[in-house]
């Protein structure tokens, strides 16, 4: 019998790519737009089976269940850490929407480091080596990243507001899937 390791920070991003996904999305094309190779989106989806954060077809994302590990687990287990100040995307508190209310500057500005970033900041280590480019070519993926990033290293008041935009995101309809009842 195959072991199928703990979740990785990769799943994360998986989820949230499924979460963003057309109703008939194919394995090839979430790999494509996430950066990953067609056997780490379907390793990390039974992981993520596994775990009880996706159905056993693993298509339909039990965001309930998400949300709580992300809320009660992330910071724990994929914790993260300001570094030096890089170029790079911006994200947490420093990146939509968050930066409507929170204000920085360049000091407390998070980025993922990227040579095609076009904001300085404090280097934040993304979940997954893909992550920056996934945001940057899809906004909604972007939001819910960055809010994931603020729950990770912001303050009680960071986490509590990016856990509140993070619920609504996740309550709403996304591509026309009615939000799981687990």
């Amino acid at each position: 019998m195959k072991h199928i390791q703990s979740m990785k920070p990769q799943d994360i991003l998986v989820l949230l790519g499924v979460l963003q996904a057309p109703m008939k999305w194919r394995h090839a094309d979430l790999a494509m737009e996430l950066g990953l190779s067609q056997s780490e989106v379907t390793t990390s989806l039974e992981r993520s089976r596994l775990a009880g954060l996706i159905d056993d077809d693993k298509r339909t994302v039990f965001r309930k269940a998400l949300l709580e590990f992300i809320e009660h687990g992330l910071r724990y287990v994929f914790p993260a850490k300001p570094g030096p100040i890089v170029r790079g995307v911006p994200t947490a508190y420093s990146a939509p929407p968050l930066s409507d209310t929170i204000r920085t500057t360049e000091m407390d500005t998070m980025v993922w480091p990227s040579p095609d970033g076009y904001q300085r900041g404090q280097a934040i280590e993304p979940l997954y080596p893909s992550v920056p480019a996934a945001a940057m070519r899809n906004p909604q993926l972007h939001m819910m990243l960055a809010l994931i990033d603020a729950i990770r290293i912001g303050q009680a008041r960071e986490r509590t507001l990016a856990i509140n935009a993070l619920r609504d995101t996740m309550n709403r309809e996304v591509h026309g899937q009615e939000p799981s009842r687990k």
